[in-house]
């Protein structure tokens, strides 16, 4: 049986095989500080409609819970920056161009890394012998940044998303195992005083350092939230059909961002669609599109309402309107509410 040393190396060199940027290795617990900040959060109900983050408090707090017998996490980094993707900031200036996080351009990142998760786990049962595992990415309640950041895959940035001096364009996955393994120290935090992601942020989302109401976030409203988008946000969702990422597009580390996995690079001309090219599917153009995107999850509707927003704050024109009142004719009562909105915008007074 290969020793801590040996079988540290082993891992990194497979998860290097695999296309991971990185790996880094944490006992199967999170810190006191981490769970205490984070049932704060919730009591103060920055988690909005998602009310599967108290629901699976403890699990998320305790991994061993999650998986009886864990001992290790195994931490895993997937870069996405799209490098050949069209510039994020002139799409974000471009009224009539619909914006989508860097993140959903291209495959499913749920998908792609459990797989590659999974791929890990039979090279290591081949290599030291079978053991116990579960792998997760984004997909179970574990509290991945704050693992990462124990395990010093990078630390935890003010927009609470993890960053190291790369930046913060990557995924993070996990293998939770009962395997034995030498754990990895924290990194030293980099942010400094700098607080350029919170004073980007549209909505004031990021209501402190280290802190974010997901109420007020523009990647939960087009995301997560499933009814109506409150009028006091609608102005500041600007373009933003999916998600948002402004809190990363202003961070310096993200200067020195690694080239995505091509399996994120860009997918159906997402990354320079226009709203109007987008609103014209159908809901089986959407499926058929759709199909291995991330974006698929929040379905036609929401993808709907979101795009009426954001039409609401483009170029009043002719266009725009015909588009609106056409959409309007046959909309649900959820995107109707919304295309009323944008049509009162795109028509009043100049």
């Amino acid at each position: 049986m290969p020793n801590h040393v040996d079988r540290r190396h082993l891992i990194e060199q497979l998860a290097a095989e695999l296309g991971f940027s990185g790996i880094r290795i944490s006992p199967a617990s999170v810190q006191k500080n981490d769970r205490a900040a984070f049932n704060q959060w919730l009591a103060e109900g920055c988690h909005g409609s998602m009310d599967y983050m108290a629901r699976h408090a403890d699990l998320r707090k305790d991994p061993e819970k999650l998986f009886p017998g864990a001992v290790s996490i195994i931490t895993v980094r997937l870069p996405y920056w799209p490098d050949k993707a069209a510039d994020a900031q002139t799409q974000l200036s471009n009224t009539d161009g619909a914006y989508i996080s860097r993140y959903a351009l291209g495959r499913d990142y749920h998908k792609v890394i459990r797989n590659r998760l999974q791929h890990l786990a039979d090279a290591l049962t081949e290599k030291l012998g079978p053991f116990n595992y579960r792998a997760f990415s984004d997909s179970a309640p574990v509290m991945e940044v704050a693992i990462a950041s124990q395990a010093g895959l990078g630390w935890k940035g003010k927009h609470t998303l993890s960053l190291d001096r790369n930046g913060s364009w990557y995924f993070l996955g996990e293998l939770i195992c009962d395997l034995a393994l030498t754990p990895d120290a924290p990194i030293e935090s980099h942010c400094g005083d700098c607080t350029r992601c919170m004073d980007s942020c549209p909505t004031g989302a990021i209501t402190s350092a280290y802190k974010v109401d997901a109420r007020r976030c523009i990647s939960y409203l087009t995301i997560e939230h499933k009814g109506e988008i409150p009028v006091e946000f609608r102005k500041a969702m600007g373009n933003r059909i999916y998600g948002c990422d402004d809190c990363q597009l202003i961070c310096p580390w993200n200067r020195f961002a690694q080239e995505g996995d091509t399996e994120f690079s860009p997918r159906h001309n997402l990354d320079n669609a226009t709203l109007l090219d987008l609103y014209s599917w159908d809901e089986t153009t959407f499926l058929s599109k759709m199909v291995g995107s991330p974006i698929r999850r929040i379905g036609y509707e929401q993808w709907q309402r979101n795009i009426s927003v954001a039409l609401g704050n483009a170029k009043p024109n002719e266009t725009n309107i015909n588009a609106l009142e056409q959409k309007k004719a046959h909309a649900s009562a959820l995107v109707k509410t919304h295309i009323e909105w944008a049509l009162a915008q795109l028509n009043a007074p100049r």
